[in-house]
């Protein structure tokens, strides 16, 4: 097999000569640069095309097969149309950022072993706080750190287990494992940091409403789902997941429902997409991990048409807050049609994408007899319905007038999100060309009347009981408020118990010396009172007990040479 320059090695020097060149040849580049790539990557066969020997190790930088082929076809489709949406950034940090952070990931996912993983895992991590801090506030910044210490973490918990792995095996190939020793599990633990698992979730919804408008969008294409690939690589059929991924489905709903700020509402509904794609690796049958690979194809395009969405009333309003929107369809309502598209996508409505990915996962969950996970898939696709398919657009565009008039977004804002729109409706009316690049074949047709039927039901019950609980008053106003999530005990809770501790400490240290002193003062004055000048040994002894004293102490020194 003819070697090959490794596709990621082309967004690392359009980032190193994008600096040098003029604003109009930059924003060309930019979408260049991922058009050549996907390009390359549709037509080169599949196998191991670029391995470089490095320090005895064999790195091997091109796999090219079915399931890292539609990862990184993706991921070059949301670079283009991220750095579409960017047209009008001049900011050069964000623009070098946005190559080395695509080309990171793809380099992730064509990444044939896991020394090769590691370096690009880290290079995500690394390039993407740019987009945090490029909003260059005070928030922003600590954000930015607190973000790049749980990306670095996780990179180095990878390290680790790949050291331990070499040590078991003998070898770095990244292949499926099987839970059960140390090394595997600091596998799976990096990998659910950046997959946001459960408990592990919250630097997802700390840091991607943080970014700035254009970096939101770029964001929420690449980390997490690298992560459910390097899951589907390394961890297919690992039963743990099942229930890791139900759970995500779950806990996000309640927090989006009450969550005020309209890019967090879709951070949490992230986090809830992810479950299901956890829930197909952990099935691991080829539906369940065809399933997989489609929403997460699906995700990654109406996710980002609702970040950009969004971001296009933050742009034109300075505003995401759900309290302070409203009436925006009057001056917006290109925006609002292509929030509609994106919002109807994640509700799986039929004739939309998410409805024939989704629909993979909860046929493959159906027929291995996980009838309680697909209840709890079922119930929270009815969720993301209340959250996404219908607060996002409703509290931006159509709740209360909120007076703004802003303008229309900027042409190139609009053409990016008409591009992804088309690409929903069009995967969601004709999905063949989509499962034909699917990691199995595929037999399966989601368009069958109990499946429609049943999902209409789920979405027109759902929309009943958001305009009953509307209507009555029960739904969740938009506050101006902050929610405490599990973040809070590590980001408040920690630092005040610290702070109380090392009172205590401090006082109980004051304390034991101040017992301490009085003892040792006390022992002084003893033996002062003994020794000293008006002391019981300074006083005159007569010769006699002199001598028995010596003799007594002489005859010690004699029984002790003798023991010893």
């Amino acid at each position: 097999m003819p070697e090959m320059m490794p596709t990621a090695l082309l967004f690392f020097l359009a980032a190193a000569i994008l600096p040098v060149l003029p604003q109009y040849l930059r924003a060309l580049l930019l979408l260049a640069v991922p058009v050549l790539a996907g390009i390359i990557l549709w037509n080169i066969p599949e196998g191991m095309l670029a391995q470089v020997g490095f320090m005895g190790l064999e790195l091997e930088f091109m796999r090219i097969d079915s399931l890292s082929r539609i990862f990184a076809l993706i991921f070059c489709l949301a670079a283009f149309l991220g750095n579409l949406y960017a047209w009008h950034v001049r900011d050069r940090v964000q623009q070098v950022a946005g190559l080395i952070y695509s080309g990171s990931a793809i380099g992730a996912v064509l990444a044939g072993d896991l020394i090769t993983l590691f370096l690009f895992w880290e290079g995500t991590a690394i390039a993407s706080v740019f987009l945090i801090w490029a909003r260059r506030t005070e928030g922003a910044y600590h954000t930015g750190l607190r973000y790049l210490i749980i990306q670095i973490g996780s990179g180095v918990i990878l390290l680790a287990g790949a050291v331990l792995y070499h040590a078991e095996t003998g070898n770095f190939v990244f292949e499926r494992m099987q839970l059960g020793s140390p090394a595997t599990w600091l596998i799976f633990l990096s990998f659910g940091i950046k997959c946001a698992f459960p408990l592990l979730h919250n630097w997802l919804q700390d840091a991607y409403p943080a970014a700035t408008v254009t970096g939101t969008v770029i964001l929420s294409a690449f980390t997490t789902k690298l992560a459910v690939y390097a899951l589907a690589r390394g961890f297919a059929g690992t039963e743990i997941l099942i229930y890791i991924g139900a759970a995500m489905t779950l806990f996000p709903i309640f927090y989006a429902v009450i969550e005020n700020d309209l890019r967090r509402v879709l951070a949490y509904s992230l986090n809830n997409q992810l479950g299901f794609m956890v829930v197909g690796v952990g099935i691991g049958t080829e539906l369940a991990l065809n399933g997989t690979a489609a929403h997460a194809f699906a995700h990654i395009l109406y996710k980002a048409l609702l970040f950009m969405s969004v971001g296009a009333v933050l742009f034109r309003t300075g505003t995401a807050k759900g309290s302070e929107l409203g009436g925006l369809y009057k001056t917006m309502p290109l925006t609002m049609v292509f929030c509609v598209v994106g919002a109807a996508s994640i509700s799986a409505f039929p004739l939309f994408s998410g409805f024939i990915s989704k629909s993979l996962i909860l046929s493959a969950s159906v027929k291995e007899h996980y009838y309680i996970v697909w209840a709890v898939l079922l119930f929270a696709s009815a969720g993301v319905f209340h959250h996404s398919g219908i607060k996002i657009p409703y509290f931006a565009f159509f709740a209360h007038d909120s007076g703004k008039r802003p303008k229309e977004a900027p042409p190139h804002m609009l053409l990016a999100m008409a591009i992804t729109a088309f690409f929903c409706v069009y995967i969601g009316v004709n999905p063949e060309p989509l499962y034909a690049l699917l990691p199995y074949e595929v037999k399966y047709e989601p368009y069958t009347t109990t499946h429609v039927v049943t999902q209409l039901q789920l979405l027109f019950f759902s929309a009943l009981a958001f305009t009953v609980l509307m209507r009555t008053g029960i739904y969740p106003p938009e506050l101006k408020s902050v929610n405490l999530d599990f973040d809070w005990t590590y980001r408040k809770a920690g630092p005040a118990i610290l702070r109380y501790l090392r009172a205590v400490a401090g006082a109980s240290g004051a304390y034991l010396g101040s017992v301490l002193s009085g003892w040792a003062i006390g022992i002084f004055h003893r033996f002062q009172h003994s020794t000293g000048p008006e002391g019981r040994l300074a006083q005159s002894w007569p010769t006699g007990a002199m001598v028995l004293w010596i003799a007594i102490l002489l005859g010690v020194t004699l029984v002790v040479s003798f023991l010893s």
